[in-house]
């Protein structure tokens, strides 16, 4: 398995568990998203996407907290001018962002389902990681911020476009004009996490059933799940039936169904084929 920087990649069962955790592994700087972290995050991803053994992934972080936002250090690097051509250098910046913003999409963008588990520290950049997960679990000293506005930023990593569609528009604006710290049990509230756990002992056993039983699940429905809850997410409702009408009529008669309707008969779990 490739080593990576500020990341790492485990499975708790190697011979048995479908389950693999992608792990923020930067404890030292609280896992403060470097450049590194940028490059990284997105070949992480897409060796988890493109692994067939893979049918869930939990996203945490190892040490104190889950990440306490862009590293400064990047965040000079990226601004810092190298160029009298104002126009070359802020073409240049966009571009920077944008590969940013593609790190960070790259979650959305991997078909198998992520699962944030946080405790800890999640400010910045790091709700822009959980916000673009499928699912998100707490702990119960769990801590969140928007911080960017009080670092003279514009939240830019997909905060501003994705937490909105999780917690409502004015709770995502309230909490994006005040920057203010807010507790799991407050993000358990709005939707931001489905569940918020008094230690992390207890969110990582709990994660790994959930993840473990995401997994057992037929991997072409888990799939098409995650892709068409996503595209509907931009579309009204009747675009919506029409994009999963034309999923279902290319993945609906797969090897995936004939075994669950013979497993159920035979009473037993069903057995699906890698993805």
């Amino acid at each position: 398995m490739a080593e990576f920087k500020t990341l790492e990649i485990l499975q708790k069962s190697p011979n048995s568990s479908q389950v693999f955790h992608l792990r923020l592994n930067n404890p030292s700087h609280r896992n403060a998203l470097s450049l590194d972290f940028f490059t990284e995050f997105s070949k992480a991803l897409s060796s988890l996407d493109q692994n067939p053994k893979v049918r869930a992934i939990v996203l945490s972080a190892n040490g104190v907290h889950f990440c306490s936002g862009i590293d400064i250090k990047a965040l000079n690097s990226l601004t810092s001018l190298s160029s009298i051509d104002h126009g070359r250098e802020r073409e240049r910046l966009r571009r920077e962002i944008k590969r940013l913003q593609g790190a960070i999409s790259a979650l959305e963008l991997c078909r198998k389902p992520i699962i944030a588990a946080i405790h800890g520290g999640c400010i910045g950049g790091g709700i822009d990681l959980v916000s673009a997960c499928d699912v998100r679990y707490c702990t119960k000293d769990a801590f969140f911020s928007v911080k960017e506005v009080d670092l003279a930023i514009t939240a830019d990593l997909g905060t501003l476009q994705r937490l909105p569609r999780i917690v409502g528009y004015g709770n995502a604006v309230e909490l994006a004009l005040t920057g203010r710290r807010f507790s799991g049990s407050e993000a358990k509230e709005m939707g931001l996490v489905s569940s918020v756990f008094e230690s992390k002992e207890a969110m990582d056993e709990a994660v790994e059933a959930i993840a473990e039983g995401i997994a057992a699940k037929s991997p072409l429905a888990v799939v098409g799940a995650k892709e068409v809850l996503l595209r509907s997410r931009d579309m009204n409702v009747e675009q919506g039936l029409d994009y999963v009408a034309t999923w279902n009529s290319a993945m609906l008669l797969s090897d995936d169904l004939t075994e669950t309707v013979a497993a159920q008969v035979q009473k037993r779990k069903p057995v699906f084929a890698k993805l």
